[in-house]
């Protein structure tokens, strides 16, 4: 998780872990893939807060925003042959 206050829709370019879990900031939306054990632990319990965080950085960014549109079209991305 970043040292900074995760800033939800506010870029193109913030990306971190939790565990296994990914995450990726964009302007239209938030990508979380991969997975997240939140074992009975003080790991577990800092996994979980980290993540309640992220959704609620979310949430709030979501409710600011007076324009949410009822859906946004998700354009696949295309894919570039490798130059390498």
């Amino acid at each position: 998780m970043p040292s900074q206050p995760f800033m939800a829709y506010e870029n193109e370019t913030d990306s971190f872990q939790i565990d296994n879990l990914s995450v990726e900031n964009r302007l239209d939306r938030i990508s979380i893939y991969g997975s997240l054990d939140i074992t009975k632990d003080k790991h577990g319990l800092e996994a979980a807060l980290k993540l309640k965080r992220l959704i609620d950085a979310s949430i709030d960014a979501l409710k600011r925003d007076k324009h949410l549109p009822d859906q946004v079209e998700i354009i696949p991305s295309e894919r570039v042959e490798n130059p390498f």
